[in-house]
């Protein structure tokens, strides 16, 4: 997964990012009009789960570059999260980061129903077609949706 995190590459957040950041630490991390990922510097997150935005990140950058406008709705409790913050007026958005979270086993998905599942395995096969080959089983590549409780 960190090779679509190389591919569209971070940067620093700029001075408008910023402040936004400061006045909003819960958000740790954003895809940007220039197709980069920023991550927080105020976010109290691990390194681990500044990498997993991160990816989450790039996951919707190539959204957005492949054009994927997931079809499924979101779920009462997905819509109740989303509330207050820029996702509820932006649905498609919403979706993507939705399908992005899955993928990255991120619990912020808020229980996905099986359409979401679904989508979220679809992006994922395509993904995994253009890994470098050391990557394929990486993690983010075994199945997020096999039953780990047995």
């Amino acid at each position: 997964m960190d090779f679509l995190v190389d591919m569209f590459g971070t940067r620093e957040p700029e001075k408008g990012e910023l402040e936004f950041f400061k006045k909003r630490p819960e958000v740790a991390g954003m895809a940007t009009e220039d197709n980069k990922i920023i991550l927080n510097p105020f976010s109290k997150n691990s390194p681990a789960e500044q990498q997993a935005v991160a990816q989450n990140e790039a996951l919707r950058l190539f959204m957005k570059q492949q054009g994927t406008n997931p079809e499924f709705k979101l779920t009462d409790e997905q819509n109740k999260f989303f509330k207050g913050t820029e996702y509820e007026k932006d649905q498609a958005a919403a979706k993507q980061t939705i399908l992005a979270r899955i993928l990255t086993g991120d619990p912020s998905a808020k229980n996905a129903t099986p359409e979401q599942i679904k989508a979220a395995q679809a992006l994922g096969a395509s993904i995994q077609q253009l890994a470098p080959k050391e990557q394929m089983m990486s993690p983010m590549y075994a199945d997020p949706f096999a039953d780990t409780t047995k």
